[in-house]
């Protein structure tokens, strides 16, 4: 089986973060693509950010790697190191456990268009450093909570 990536359906909810989290994903589409394919192993995602949005909170997984490939536009990518323009052609991986909490984000007036891949390690745990959200991977469900350990409803 083969698809064009840019036909593939939209993931149905645009985002698993809770309020109020969730409504700042607004302008980010994503086409999950290793889904598709039936692949567990992995993710790979077609992300299309508008101007103005960015593609996550920013955060550092404990067992899990991801990877970048931006194919269209000028993203701001905004890690612990500080903001770094990219480009198409360009890429960034983020080693699982290192801590270095990392998103995409577009402050442009045109598009953005990346690859985002990443393993799928259960047992895997994400740390938010700007915000008052954790999460801990529970099987392939995401539960969040407040970094005091209330959890979000």
């Amino acid at each position: 089986m083969s698809i064009r990536a840019d036909e593939a359906p939209l993931r149905t909810k645009p985002s698993n973060y809770p309020e109020p989290f969730a409504s700042r994903m607004a302008g980010r589409q994503k086409r999950p693509l290793g889904d598709l394919f039936g692949l567990t192993n992995f993710g790979v995602n077609l992300t299309r950010l508008e101007p103005g949005s960015v593609s996550s909170l920013r955060h550092a997984h404990s067992l899990q790697d991801e990877f970048i490939y931006v194919l269209q536009g000028h993203p701001t990518l905004h890690t612990d190191e500080g903001l770094r323009r990219l480009a198409p052609g360009e890429c960034a991986g983020f080693k699982a456990g290192s801590g270095n909490a990392h998103r995409l984000v577009n402050d442009t007036t045109e598009d953005v268009v990346y690859l985002e891949v990443g393993d799928r390690s259960r047992g895997d745990t994400a740390l938010y450093p700007d915000d008052d959200i954790e999460a801990e991977l529970n099987g392939h469900r995401w539960r969040f909570h407040h970094k005091d350990g209330r959890p979000y409803e």
